[in-house]
């Protein structure tokens, strides 16, 4: 039972972005690097929400306010990295042009597909850590609603991050092209639509049951 869930949750989670990097990606190798690239910009930014979010947590014991704290350092971080991801990507042009040795190469032409890639490069990294340590606890001992937790919890998680990944894709798109026409009120429009996602946890955070509290506990 416990592998039917970890292989049902993986593929729901990261099925439809890996179709998709197989058939956008996969065969383009300045795709593969750009996707990589992206993948390293969301990893920093992940590493500076961590380190903000330890000395905030040390500050307070408050679990819904570091975690509040947290989700937000962590959203304005993400559009901080992917705004320098643009810039560092349009003074790449020059060279992503000696690299293809061809000015008419897909991601030099249409620039949709360059944000295209680099989304959805934020978007595995991003989806990958955000479920890894759940996809591990799937696999046992024990299994979720034993004692009346939520027995969707797993489920719910992978399709949480399938519908971020894809949002990632989506907002970098949105996000690069509003840059490229410098339409800023869109700009904000990325990143406060991205706040609004990542606070849609905090429903069951103070909701009866407190699914999360009672599968992961946050407070010792």
């Amino acid at each position: 039972m416990t592998a039917a869930v970890f292989f049902g949750c993986a593929m729901l989670a990261f099925g439809p972005p890996l179709a998709l990097f197989l058939f956008t990606v996969a065969d383009d190798a300045v795709k593969i690097i750009l996707l990589i690239a992206s993948s390293f910009f969301w990893l920093v930014s992940h590493l500076l929400t961590s380190a903000i979010w330890l000395i905030v947590k040390a500050s307070t014991s408050d679990p819904a306010a570091y975690l509040s704290i947290g989700v937000i350092i962590s959203v304005l971080l993400q559009e901080t990295f992917r705004f320098l991801l643009y810039l560092v990507l349009k003074r790449a042009e020059k060279g992503l042009k000696k690299l293809t040795e061809d000015e008419n190469h897909v991601l030099l032409e249409n620039k949709n597909v360059l944000a295209y890639v680099a989304g959805l490069g934020y978007g595995l990294v991003s989806g990958a850590f955000s479920l890894v340590n759940l996809l591990a606890d799937s696999t046992g001992p024990g299994t979720v609603g034993l004692h009346n937790e939520a027995k969707d919890f797993f489920i719910v998680s992978s399709a949480f991050t399938l519908a971020f990944i894809l949002l990632h894709t989506g907002w970098s798109v949105l996000f690069f092209r509003f840059l490229d026409t410098r339409n800023y009120l869109g700009v904000a429009y990325v990143v406060l639509s991205h706040l609004a996602v990542s606070l849609v946890i905090f429903i069951d955070f103070f909701s009866e049951q407190r699914t999360l509290q009672k599968c992961y506990p946050l407070e010792e």
